[in-house]
């Protein structure tokens, strides 16, 4: 159902795939918006070994909610700084995109749980932290894209 990756000698593993979901903070998370237009957006994310889902945090109104009400197919898409190799300039970049399905969860607790765990990427100011869920925890939900695709890829920018 999903078309393979054309250059296969780029394709990276589905382990290094999943470091970089693990690991980067941020990508963009792309749906099928208003009249037929993709509705992309920056989103940080929170990649759970668990259950090999992707979560992400949201407010309870807006277009990616209005768009995920018509559609919930999704495209996620992220891309690591990269690196040179001494004596080269072109960077070589790795890049993951999944394809799924997103489900909308309000429950508080599963919401508590998540975004906890999402903070800790950025921050382990725990009073801050809890500051933060106790003040918008209610105002949130979490969206979980299940994936069905994911690929990998390495590419020389040269």
């Amino acid at each position: 159902m999903f078309r393979e990756l054309a250059r296969k000698n780029k394709q990276i593993s589905h382990e290094e795939c999943i470091e970089l979901l693990t690991g980067e903070t941020r990508g963009v998370l792309s749906v099928n918006g208003d009249n037929g237009y993709p509705y992309a957006m920056p989103m940080n994310h929170f990649y759970n070994a668990d259950d090999g889902c992707i979560y992400f945090h949201c407010g309870k109104s807006g277009h990616r909610l209005d768009s995920l009400k018509h559609s919930d197919k999704v495209c996620f898409c992220v891309c690591e700084q990269g690196y040179r190799n001494e004596g080269e300039w072109a960077y070589n970049v790795r890049s993951v995109i999944v394809f799924g399905h997103i489900e909308i969860i309000d429950d508080i607790n599963k919401i508590v749980s998540i975004t906890t765990k999402l903070c800790h990427k950025f921050d382990c100011d725990e009073d801050y932290i809890r500051n933060e869920i106790e003040n918008y925890g209610k105002a949130t939900l979490l969206l979980k894209l299940t994936p069905e695709h994911i690929c990998g890829k390495l590419v020389k920018e040269a």
